[in-house]
C-alpha cells in the first residue's frame, strides 16, 4: 500500500472515530452567531453612508470606499482561509478572525477620520473573510451526514436573512443613535462568540495545524495572483457603474489586472504541488455544479435585496424602515422553512429540492416584474415571501450536494470555494442590477418621451390640465406651462426607472430558470442510505 493510500485510509478512520465532546447544536449556534454578525456587516453600513460622510467631512463618493475596502479584503481572504486553516489549525484561525473582526469593529466606531475608517474596514473585512468558510467546514466535520442538511439550514438562516435585515437595522440605529453604533454592536457579539468558541469548538485530529513547512512552503506567487485578481475584480464590480465602466482608465486598468491575476492563478494553481486553492475539486461533478448554483444564488440573493429597497424608497416614497419591513417578511419565511428543508436532504435527493427552490424563486421574481407604482405593501411583502421561500430550498441542498464524495480533509477547501462563489456572485448581482437599471431607465425614457408630442391628445390634455391647475397659484401662463412640463418630465423619469427595475427582476427570474438544466449534472445518490451511513 502506498504512503498516500495509507495516509488517506488513516484519515478516513479518524473521521469515523472522532466526534466532538460537546453537543453539535451548541457548536452550530456558536458559529452561526458569528456568521450573522459578519454577513450583517456587509450591508448594515450602506444606509449610514450619508451620515458617516457628513460627520467625517467627506463626500458621499469618498465614503463609498468604506464599503469597497471591506469587500476587497473580504474577497481576498475568502479563498485563502482553507490554506491558512490547514497551516495553523482551524479553531486557532477561526478565533483569530473573530478577534480581529471584533477589535476592528470597535476601532471603526472610534475612527476620527475617513482614511482611518477605511483602513480599519480593511482589517474588519480580512477578519470577516475567514469566518464563513471556517464555520461551514466546522459544521461539515461536527455533524454526521444525516444531520448535516439541518446544520447547513441553521447556518443558512444567518447567511440568507442577514443581508435583508442589515439595511433596516442600520437605518434604525443611525436615525436613533449614531452611525458609530453600527460597529459597536459587533463587540458584545464577538466577545460572546470567542468565549463560546473557546469552550465548545474543537479541531478533529486531521485539522490541527500542520505548519507551512509541512505543506511545502508558502506559495507566494499563487498568493499574490489570487490577491491581485480578486482584489481588483471586487473594486471593478463595486465602482464600475459609478465610474461608467470602461470609459474610466481606472476601471479599465483594474479590469486588466484582475484578468491577469485570475488567469495566472488558475494556470499556476493547477500545476503547483501544494496549491493555496485546490482546483482539483472541480473534477468532482457535484462540487462543480454546486459551485455554479451557489454563484447564481449569490447573484439573485444580493441583487434582489438591493433592488427592492431602491424601488420602494426612491420611487414609492417608503422610509428605510418600511422598505426594510417588506424584506423582513422574506427573512421570516426563510427562518420558518430552513428547519423544514434541512431534514429533507436525508429523505429527498438534493436536486429535487434545488429544483423547487429555483422554480419558487423564479416565480416570486416574475411576480415582482409585474409591479407598478401603485403596488401595495402586502403585495410586495407577499411576493418577497415567495422568492425567499425559494432561497430557503436552495442553501442547504446545494451545500449538501457539494460535500458528497469529497474527501473530508478537503472540507475547508469546499467551504472556502463555496463562499467565494456566493460572495463574488453577490457582487456581480449588485453590479449587474444597478448597471441594468441605469441603462434601461435611459432606454425607457427615450421611448416614453417619443410619445410626448403636441400631436398626442393624452399628453396635450395632461399638459393643459396641469397648467390650469397651477394658474391659480399666481403663475403666469408661460411659468405655469413650464412647471407643468417639469412635473410631466419627473413622472416620465419615475416611470422609466420603475420599468428598468422590473426588467432587472425579470432578468433574475430567467437566470434562475436557466439554472435548472444544471441539476441534470448532479449525480444520483440514496438520501436514506446517506442518513443510515452515519449511525
Amino acid at each position: 500500500m502506498s504512503p498516500d493510500t495509507t495516509e488517506h485510509a488513516g484519515a478516513a478512520a479518524a473521521r469515523q472515530e472522532w466526534r466532538p465532546r460537546h453537543n453539535p447544536w451548541l457548536i452550530a449556534l456558536t458559529v452561526s452567531m458569528a456568521t450573522f454578525m459578519e454577513v450583517l456587516d456587509t450591508s448594515i453600513a450602506n444606509v449610514a453612508l450619508p451620515h458617516i460622510a457628513g460627520n467625517l467631512s467627506a463626500s458621499t463618493d469618498e465614503a463609498t470606499w468604506i464599503l469597497t475596502s471591506y469587500l476587497v479584503s473580504n474577497a481576498i481572504v475568502l479563498p485563502l482561509s482553507a490554506w491558512i486553516s490547514r497551516a495553523v489549525g482551524r479553531k486557532r484561525f477561526y478565533m483569530t478572525c473573530v478577534a480581529l473582526f471584533t477589535i476592528s469593529s470597535a476601532l471603526c466606531g472610534m475612527a476620527p477620520t475617513l482614511a482611518a475608517l477605511i483602513v480599519l474596514r480593511v482589517l474588519q473585512g480580512a477578519g470577516g473573510g475567514g469566518l464563513q468558510p471556517s464555520e461551514q467546514a466546522i459544521l461539515a466535520d461536527t455533524f454526521v451526514p444525516s444531520q448535516r442538511g439541518m446544520a447547513f439550514a441553521v447556518y443558512g438562516i444567518a447567511v440568507v436573512s442577514a443581508p435583508a435585515l442589515g439595511p433596516t437595522l442600520g437605518g434604525w440605529i443611525t436615525d436613533n443613535y449614531s452611525w458609530r453604533w453600527i460597529f459597536y454592536i459587533n463587540v458584545p457579539v464577538g466577545v460572546l462568540s470567542l468565549l463560546m468558541t473557546n469552550h465548545f469548538v474543537e479541531d478533529p485530529p486531521y485539522e490541527r495545524g500542520r505548519g507551512f513547512a509541512v505543506q511545502g512552503g508558502i506559495d507566494y506567487l499563487g498568493l499574490g495572483l489570487i490577491a491581485l485578481g480578486l482584489g481588483c475584480l471586487q473594486v471593478v464590480l463595486d465602482k464600475g457603474q459609478e465610474d461608467d465602466w470602461f470609459s474610466s482608465n481606472f476601471i479599465t486598468t483594474l479590469a486588466i489586472l484582475a484578468a491577469i491575476g485570475l488567469i495566472g492563478a488558475l494556470l499556476w494553481e493547477r500545476r503547483h504541488k501544494n496549491p493555496i486553492v485546490n482546483l482539483q475539486l472541480f473534477r468532482h461533478r457535484n462540487f462543480a455544479t454546486a459551485f455554479a448554483l451557489m454563484f447564481m444564488l449569490g447573484v439573485v440573493l444580493l441583487g434582489s435585496t438591493v433592488l427592492i429597497p431602491i424601488f420602494l424608497q426612491t420611487l414609492m416614497g417608503y422610509t428605510a424602515k418600511d422598505s426594510g419591513l417588506a424584506l423582513t417578511w422574506g427573512a421570516f419565511a426563510i427562518m420558518a422553512l430552513m428547519p423544514v428543508v434541512g431534514p429533507l436532504t436525508t429523505r429527498v435527493q438534493a436536486k429535487w429540492l434545488i429544483a423547487i427552490g429555483l422554480v419558487l424563486g423564479a416565480y416570486g421574481l416574475h411576480r415582482m416584474a409585474g409591479w407598478d407604482l401603485q403596488v401595495d405593501f402586502w403585495t410586495v411583502a407577499g411576493d418577497r415571501v415567495i422568492q425567499a421561500a425559494g432561497l430557503a430550498f436552495l442553501f442547504a441542498p446545494i451545500n449538501t450536494a457539494a460535500y458528497l464524495n469529497v474527501p473530508m480533509e478537503q472540507n475547508n477547501q469546499v467551504s472556502s470555494l463555496l463562499n467565494v462563489a456566493r460572495n463574488i456572485g453577490g457582487s456581480i448581482g449588485i453590479s449587474t442590477v444597478t448597471t441594468l437599471t441605469a441603462r434601461r431607465a435611459q432606454w425607457h425614457q427615450n421611448v416614453l418621451v417619443g410619445h410626448l408630442t403636441p400631436f398626442d391628445d393624452t399628453y396635450g390634455d395632461a399638459l393643459a390640465s396641469l397648467s390650469d391647475t397651477l394658474l391659480p397659484a399666481g403663475s403666469s401662463n408661460v411659468a405655469a406651462t413650464g412647471r407643468a412640463l417639469g412635473i410631466i418630465y419627473q413622472a416620465v423619469v419615475q416611470q422609466a426607472t420603475a420599468l428598468a427595475t422590473l426588467d432587472a427582476f425579470r432578468l433574475m427570474s430567467v437566470l434562475f430558470l436557466t439554472a435548472l438544466p444544471l441539476l441534470f449534472l448532479l449525480k444520483r445518490y440514496n438520501p436514506r442510505a446517506l442518513g443510515r451511513a452515519a449511525h
